[in-house]
């Protein structure tokens, strides 16, 4: 009993670990920033790369500049909206990400 609930405890860290949910920002070839969120970062990234999203098709390359991680999806889709929706928010991070965004190009 004692091994079996240490092994469920483990598998519970493993895939608590691997469940992380993204807020990136990229920055397309005209300088102008798009938001968005997902489970799988890496994924997300080559689908935009070879012009899977409809948004980015024709504005690629693209580069990412900035991301966050969150173990909740909702977190993550509540930060996107935020960023999306409210200037001083969006405002905010660009000013952080100053010298970031001027080396993106």
């Amino acid at each position: 009993m004692f091994w079996r609930g240490l092994f469920l405890y483990f598998l519970n860290l493993k895939y608590n670990e691997t469940m992380m949910y993204y807020v990136y920002l990229l920055k397309d070839r005209f300088g102008k920033i798009y938001i968005g969120h997902t489970n799988n970062l890496k994924r997300k990234l080559q689908e935009h790369a070879k012009g899977r999203s409809k948004y980015l098709r024709l504005r690629r390359p693209v580069k990412l500049i900035y991301y966050e991680a969150y173990l909740s999806a909702e977190d993550a889709r509540e930060r996107e909206r935020s960023l999306k929706n409210y200037g001083s928010v969006l405002s905010g991070l660009r000013s952080r990400l100053k010298n970031s965004l001027k080396s993106a190009k």
